[in-house]
């Protein structure tokens, strides 16, 4: 191996070969560096080894130590694949069912109960996850929750009675939470206390918060096209197989899936919920989520009331764009001081944008509306990539799925309940004051992490 112990690196360096040929270059991944020899060159009498000439490679430096292995770059496809429903299944929904029944109510409560199961559900999902491995949980799981794609698309086509389409919602509550899982793995690839260990994680959270709104920019577009162009059925039954061909893609790359803790007779660990300063946590991620639901809900009303509903699509993923662009440049600094006031800090920034949609939404105008959406937005990957260190670091390491799956269901559950009441606030104030649900909901998010981080430095006996 060549010698590298002159640059910092991570307690386990990868190299790799491209395409296994001897003859290649040798890529050797250490911190912020990497490290490239021609050969693997052999020790000499009074050397460790040839030296080598460390190439920097700019901001993108820890991404590319992050992809290079083959592993790293599929489980990461697979998990966009498996997650760009997860932008298509409410905007596809609240689309179909309006299209029929002509409520927005009906259909924010809906989808808010679909997200409420889903928040209830989920943890049991990674519970199992945790105890029988991913690969063999998260096809069947994806299995049951397309088949309630699929039968609440039937019952709004039929006409079947109303609280049929609650009861097939309910069935999508199964649907695996990918994100979680990859981010799992993230953890098992880089375990350990070190700096180099904390800023791969603080990378790889970065580059997935990203990914979701990779999925939040093309899902709702995509969704809105087919939808609007198609039928109205088309983007839920394009979103269930995006899914469930996603969770086989994903199931099948076992080499990078954290092994599953053995059961030795010892005591487990304890329960994410019971770890102290996780209930706060979830608290602020709930009501993040909330911002979100919001907003998508207001968003389709704001722009169906001024006749163009087919654009509601793209201005969402304005603020998705704006904040997947935050989420990355984010992930290239090399993150400082103590996580739970990193944390309140970007809640803050958080609660302090959102005030811009509702300040533009007066103007009832897209095109004042689309920029203010793009800036909010880029504070809310920030908050969500440092929300979500703070997860693993508080979770024990053999119940991580399910520590992971707590956060992102929090969040779905403050989805559920801020479409629910964007959708009362739309239907009863109108959809310009829909917009002062996501600042509020900001605010508390803020408030909670604010006291968390306050209580997390108080000296304790």
């Amino acid at each position: 191996m060549p010698h590298h112990t002159s640059f910092p690196a991570p307690a386990r360096p990868v190299y790799a070969r491209r395409h296994g040929d001897p003859a290649t270059p040798l890529y050797a991944m250490g911190g912020g560096i990497l490290i490239v020899a021609s050969r693997a060159p052999a020790a000499r009498p009074g050397h460790g080894g040839t030296a080598e000439r460390p190439v920097r490679a700019g901001w993108a430096a820890p991404y590319a130590r992050l992809l290079a292995s083959p592993d790293t770059r599929a489980f990461l496809l697979a998990g966009l694949l498996a997650r760009l429903p997860a932008g298509m299944f409410s905007i596809s929904a609240i689309l179909m069912i309006t299209a029929v029944h002509g409520s927005y109510a009906l259909a924010g409560a809906v989808t808010a109960v679909g997200l409420a199961a889903t928040a209830v559900v989920a943890p049991l999902t990674a519970r199992l996850v945790d105890r029988y491995g991913q690969s063999r949980v998260t096809v069947p799981a994806a299995a049951v929750s397309v088949a309630g794609s699929l039968t609440l698309v039937l019952c709004v086509r039929y006409g079947a009675p109303l609280w049929t389409l609650f009861a097939a919602q309910l069935a999508t509550a199964t649907a695996p939470n990918v994100g979680g899982m990859s981010r799992a793995r993230w953890a098992h690839l880089h375990p350990g206390p070190s700096a180099a260990a904390t800023a791969a994680r603080h990378t790889a959270n970065s580059l997935e918060q990203a990914l979701d709104e990779v999925c939040f920019v093309l899902g709702p577009v995509l969704a809105t096209v087919l939808c609007t162009s198609l039928a109205p059925q088309a983007g839920t039954l394009t979103a269930a197989s995006l899914l469930l061909v996603g969770a086989l893609f994903f199931a099948c790359l076992r080499r990078t899936e954290p092994p599953v803790a053995p059961r030795d007779g010892s005591a487990p660990s304890a329960a994410p919920l019971r770890v102290p300063g996780m209930p706060p946590l979830l608290t602020a991620f709930l009501a993040t989520g909330a911002v979100f639901g919001a907003l998508e809900v207001v968003t389709v009303a704001y722009a169906d009331a001024l006749g163009h509903r087919s654009a509601a699509g793209a201005v969402l993923a304005l603020q998705a764009l704006g904040s997947g662009a935050a989420g990355l440049a984010f992930g290239a600094l090399r993150p400082t001081g103590q996580v739970g006031r990193r944390f309140a800090g970007c809640a803050g920034a958080m609660a302090a944008l959102m005030l811009l949609p509702l300040l533009a939404a007066g103007a009832r105008s897209l095109p004042v509306l689309a920029p203010a959406l793009l800036v909010a937005g880029m504070a809310t990957a920030p908050a969500m990539v440092t929300g979500m260190t703070l997860v693993q670091r508080l979770t024990p390491p053999d119940r991580l799925n399910e520590g992971m799956t707590l956060a992102v269901t929090a969040l779905l559950g403050g989805i559920a309940t801020g479409s629910a009441v964007g959708g009362w606030v739309v239907e009863h104030l109108g959809a310009v004051w829909g917009y002062a649900v996501p600042p509020a909901a900001a605010a508390l998010a803020a408030t909670v992490a604010v006291a968390g981080a306050a209580a997390a430095a108080r000296p304790r006996t």
